[in-house]
């Protein structure tokens, strides 16, 4: 099923189609990804995997740019705190450090 009316940020996110939903990265997480679904506006659209029904949030390309230039910038890095309350990079994640 596909959205006849207006896209909004926390809709459900099975409104939007099952069609074009992509997981562009995964790891070790046991299943649990986030997906990302191209929208025709140009708009993004991101979902839990393990809850393709649930909210949908959406995000302008400007927004989602923003966001993966601050990542590679590592002002995100505070979110990946190891078990030893040690931050975590991107690149230790990979197993790339």
């Amino acid at each position: 099923m596909t959205t006849t009316g207006s896209v909004y940020n926390g809709m459900p996110a099975s409104d939007l189609g099952e069609q074009g939903w992509e997981c562009p990265w995964s790891g070790p997480n046991g299943g649990q990804c986030v997906e990302t679904k191209r929208l025709a506006d140009g708009r993004v659209a991101l979902r839990q995997s393990t809850d393709p029904a649930g909210p949908a949030l959406i995000y302008t390309p400007q927004e989602i740019s923003a966001f993966v230039e601050g990542v590679k910038k590592g002002l995100a890095d505070h979110l990946t705190v190891g078990r030893a309350g040690r931050h975590v990079s991107a690149h230790q994640l990979k197993g790339t450090a």
